[in-house]
């Protein structure tokens, strides 16, 4: 699929490429964002080029990653956001905010207009998110875009080589009021 723009009230979500590369290198040398990602750590000039110029074009070449930059009106890098094709119907999305704009409401935004648009327009029925237990900024910004907490999974993320557990909710079309592209039936309560 060829990348395409999305824009919120405040936000452009675009495609990132070399022109933004440098952007991408800075804005991952903050701790926060090395410590709670599955980035590499450190974070070195040749990860943001291959991540600009090659993991984001491919992932959206061949359908199995959306990724999109959240840019101010004055272009500045806000943060990122990528949903990951898991199985099909199923993506899981990920997200980090630049240090200088988190507390804004800006990833929030993101994700509610990301999990709109993979709902109506790349047939997901099912977003999934998980962060690392502890990860307290990233469960608050899943919470208020809707997801529903379903647990904690055991060693399940790798993070720089260490097994770690972690938190795991999702989003269905229904939670927004959409349709799904297939049949769901609950389990009785």
């Amino acid at each position: 699929m060829e990348p395409l723009t999305l824009t919120t009230d405040r936000l452009v979500l675009r495609t990132v490429g070399p022109r933004d590369t440098e952007a991408v290198y800075a804005a991952c040398q903050d701790p926060d964002i090395q410590r709670w990602t599955t980035i590499p750590s450190p974070y070195l000039p040749e990860h943001a080029r291959g991540f600009t110029e090659q993991m984001v074009p491919d992932g959206w070449a061949n359908d199995s990653m959306f990724t999109f930059g959240l840019f101010l009106p004055s272009g500045d890098l806000a943060g990122m956001l990528g949903v990951t094709m898991r199985s099909p119907g199923v993506g899981e999305i990920g997200f980090w905010g630049t240090k200088e704009h988190r507390g804004r409401g800006y990833t929030t935004e993101a994700a509610a207009a990301v999990a709109r648009w993979a709902f109506t327009e790349r047939a997901i029925d099912r977003l999934e998110w998980r962060a690392e237990v502890g990860n307290t900024a990233s469960l608050a910004v899943a919470r208020r875009a809707g997801f529903t907490m379903e647990g904690t999974l055991r060693s399940a993320i790798d993070n720089n080589g260490t097994r770690r557990d972690c938190w795991i909710a999702s989003l269905l079309p229904s939670d927004l009021s959409l349709p799904s592209t297939a049949p769901y039936l609950p389990a009785p309560r």
